[in-house]
């Protein structure tokens, strides 16, 4: 069982592969055209990227998130949130991307087998790049004036963040 895991990626590049050549498609020229856009997405990925991440790091230098944690320390606690996630709560309805970054940060930092670890991987899987949607999908219908969805999306996330550190507490305590 163990070696149809290990094979399952490599088999199902391979049946795609096989897919295009039946269906007489150039499989490797649109391997190389699907890289190709995939570095044109990854220049447009990279700066609001570096510019998040540094925003990020110069408030965590300057002391700000350690203040913004110790004051919402009590009512995070109570939530059952750790106040350490505070950085990724502000950034994750932003980025997605700074979002993995800095839940990477908080994973090497407390490490992976941490509440604090655990808690921000769930959290990541558990809460969505808000704004991002709404000005993708809104954008794509035409629509201007978003009413209520922005509130209602971060009213969503703050559900996904706790329950995110209630089901780490749950299980692994």
């Amino acid at each position: 069982m163990e070696l149809f895991f290990t094979m399952l990626v490599p088999l199902i590049i391979a049946a795609v592969a096989l897919y295009g050549m039946a269906r007489r498609v150039d499989v490797y020229d649109a391997v190389v055209q699907g890289a190709g856009e995939g570095l044109g997405v990854l220049i447009k990925i990279v700066p609001p990227l570096v510019g998040l991440l540094t925003a990020v790091y110069m408030l965590r230098a300057s002391g700000a998130l350690e203040l913004a944690a110790q004051a919402l320390a009590p009512v995070l606690t109570r939530l059952g949130i750790p106040p350490e996630t505070v950085a990724l709560m502000l950034v994750r309805p932003v980025s997605g991307s700074a979002a993995l970054g800095v839940g990477a940060e908080l994973i090497s930092t407390y490490g992976p087998d941490s509440q604090i670890g655990r808690t921000a991987a769930v959290m990541l899987g558990s809460t969505e790049t808000t704004f991002y949607t709404i000005a993708v999908y809104f954008g794509a219908a035409g629509i201007v004036k978003t009413r209520y969805a922005v509130p209602a999306a971060l009213c969503a996330d703050l559900a996904g963040f706790m329950a995110a550190a209630w089901a780490v507490r749950v299980i692994f305590h």
